[in-house]
């Protein structure tokens, strides 16, 4: 049985790293927010890339920053084929990243316990 390769999670890596810098030198496009690549996760043949953003804002301005990036996929997808030397840029698929709100929920929830554990004094 063959072991599960590394290689995705390196290039997946490289990719988020390269999509940052391309979305810190600024997009044209008026519908991208302040968003933060949080993560990409590839295929295993490196041909597809989920590229996770945390983005500010209200849920509108998400839902275009996200539009807007997946509109300019290509044009970043370019960007990536001249920065990183891969056989073939992979194509990019922008998703919103919950981790964040699931984490401060999370806080909210153990917060709350900590509150009703403690007794009046």
């Amino acid at each position: 049985m063959k072991s599960p390769s590394r290689r995705p999670g390196r290039v997946g890596e490289l990719l988020r790293m390269a999509v940052s810098q391309i979305l810190l030198r600024g997009l044209r496009d008026p519908r991208i927010g302040l968003a933060t690549v949080t993560e990409v996760k590839m295929s295993a043949d490196l041909k597809k890339a989920r590229v996770f953003v945390s983005v500010l804002g209200s849920p509108e301005e998400r839902e275009q920053t996200l539009l807007g990036l997946n509109r300019a996929s290509a044009h970043i997808r370019h960007e990536i084929s001249s920065q990183l030397k891969l056989r073939a840029a992979p194509e990019l698929d922008f998703q919103y990243d919950r981790s964040i709100e699931y984490g401060a929920r999370i806080e909210e929830l153990l917060e709350q316990t900590r509150t009703v554990d403690t007794p009046d004094q």
